[in-house]
C-alpha cells in the first residue's frame, strides 16, 4: 500500500472510530489526513470505494494482531493460555487501539447496508477461520469452526460494551476462559452440527 493512500485510509479509520459512519466524507478524511483537499477522492471516487479501503486497510491492522497472538499460541495450546492471549488482545482493541475497533463496529453496521461490502466482510471471516479454528482444535473442540465463532462473538460483544461503557474493571480474559471452559464441557458429549 503507497503511503498516501495508507496515510488517508488511517485517517478514515479515526473519522469513523471518532465521529461514525455519517461523517465519514472525502473532505472530513483529506482534513483528519493533513491532506489537500481532493486527496480522498483520487484514491477512492466513491464513498463505497472508500469504506472498500477502509476494510480492506483493517483486514492488514487486525492481520497483524492476529499474528501477534498466533506467535504467542505457538506450540501447545491450554485453555487458560489462551484466554490470557486473546484477552490481552481485547484489552489492546480496548484501550489503545479503540479508536480501530470503533471504526471495525461502524464499518460492520455500514457492510449490512451494502451488498459489496457484506461479501468482503464474509470473504475475511472465512479467511479467518481457515487459521484460526486450528486453536480451538487443539483446545479439545470436535466443531472447532462452530466454536471459534461463539468465542468471536463473545469477544465482539465485550469489545462493543466496553467501548460504548468502559469498565476500568475490564477482565475478558476471565469471560473468554469462562466460555471456553463451559464449551468443553460439551465437547465430549454428542453434539448435533
Amino acid at each position: 500500500m503507497t503511503g498516501r493512500r495508507e496515510q488517508v485510509l488511517d485517517a478514515a479509520i479515526r473519522v469513523l472510530g471518532t465521529q461514525g459512519t455519517r461523517q465519514l466524507t472525502h473532505r472530513a478524511v483529506d482534513a483528519e489526513a493533513g491532506v489537500p483537499s481532493g486527496t480522498a477522492s483520487n484514491h477512492f471516487r466513491t464513498r463505497d470505494a472508500l469504506l472498500a479501503g477502509v476494510l480492506e486497510r483493517l483486514r492488514e491492522l487486525e492481520t497483524r494482531s492476529w499474528e501477534r497472538v498466533a506467535a504467542e499460541l505457538s506450540g501447545a495450546v491450554e485453555i487458560d493460555v489462551f484466554a490470557d492471549v486473546v484477552g490481552g488482545l481485547a484489552l489492546e482493541l480496548a484501550g489503545p487501539a479503540r479508536v480501530v475497533t470503533l471504526a471495525r463496529h461502524a464499518l460492520l453496521a455500514e457492510a449490512a447496508f451494502h451488498h459489496g461490502l457484506r461479501e468482503e466482510v464474509a470473504v475475511q471471516q472465512g479467511r479467518i477461520e481457515s487459521w484460526a479454528a486450528e486453536w480451538l482444535r487443539a483446545l479439545g473442540s470436535p466443531r472447532p469452526e462452530r466454536d471459534l465463532w461463539t468465542v468471536m462473538s463473545l469477544l465482539d460483544g465485550l469489545l462493543a460494551h466496553q467501548c460504548v461503557n468502559p469498565d476500568p474493571d475490564f477482565d475478558p480474559a476471565s469471560a473468554i476462559r469462562a466460555l471456553l471452559h463451559g464449551l468443553r464441557e460439551t465437547w465430549g458429549a454428542p453434539h448435533s452440527q
